[in-house]
């Protein structure tokens, strides 16, 4: 069980910076730093910033998921959540990522505020991405929108892109979710792969791609490799036999 977080550390007294980070680094202690100094710190390695509530009868779906992308477990508070910490970990773009990574305490023009953002993503060219994922039904709602400027105001403060994000399209959802379920390392099917790019080297059917082996054996190696982005194909369009595949390295799709 994770320990409960608290809250020790103060700013000191007269300091003129408007806003603070408050995280844990990844051995559990506690940090307070002005945003102007937070810019280095590796919020994909630190600590949950807040306790995520769990007790009968809450209306969310709170749980855990391996991120293959950063081989780490990380804690949801919703569904929705979880569906981004899957888009995210499925983007070829994505190095890292963490929940609820920091606390943010500022004060603007109407007042103090604080806010934990829902997801920090470290991509692979060292930029990062800060997101908020919100109710469908909420995400236009007064509060949710001035949150939102506030975060937005700081992460352009600090050189971050910010997205305030609720339902993803449909139809990608749809394909990462099932390729998500094949993320994980090959075992015992690892001798495929070879055979599989080589064969793909021309757009192929994916059922007609399994057919040159073991299909049974073949399959979930294709979306494997589908998944770590080795095999490309149309993401605008449901997933079926009939959907071409090519090798990452061909560069011209069919």
């Amino acid at each position: 069980m994770r320990a409960t977080r608290t809250r020790t550390l103060q700013p000191l007294p007269h300091t003129p910076a408007p806003l603070f980070l408050r995280y844990y680094d990844a051995t559990g202690t506690e940090h307070l730093v002005p945003a102007a100094d937070a810019t280095t710190v590796p919020f994909e390695d630190c600590l949950p910033a807040r306790d995520l509530p769990s007790y009968p009868g809450i209306r969310h779906t709170p749980g855990s998921y391996w991120a293959a992308c950063c081989d780490a477990v990380l804690d949801y508070e919703s569904y929705l959540e979880s569906k981004w910490m899957r888009l995210l970990d499925f983007d070829h773009q994505v190095k890292a990522l963490s929940a609820q990574p920091f606390l943010f305490e500022g004060a603007d023009r109407s007042g103090k505020w604080r806010h934990t953002p829902d997801l920090f993503v470290r991509r692979t060219d060292g930029s990062a991405l800060l997101l908020d994922v919100k109710n469908p039904l909420r995400i236009q709602t007064p509060r949710v929108l001035h949150q939102a400027r506030r975060t937005a105001s700081a992460c352009e403060l600090m050189g971050w892109d910010y997205q305030m994000v609720g339902e993803p399209d449909p139809q990608l959802w749809a394909t990462v979710e099932w390729l998500g379920g094949y993320r994980r390392p090959l075992n015992a099917t690892a001798d495929l792969i070879g055979p599989l790019l080589d064969l793909a080297t021309d757009p192929v059917p994916i059922g007609a791609l399994v057919s040159f082996l073991d299909p049974e054996l073949a399959r979930p190696v294709v979306y494997h490799l589908m998944w770590h982005h080795r095999l490309r194909f149309d993401l605008t369009r449901p997933l079926r036999d009939h959907t071409p595949v090519w090798t990452a390295h061909r560069g011209n799709t069919p």
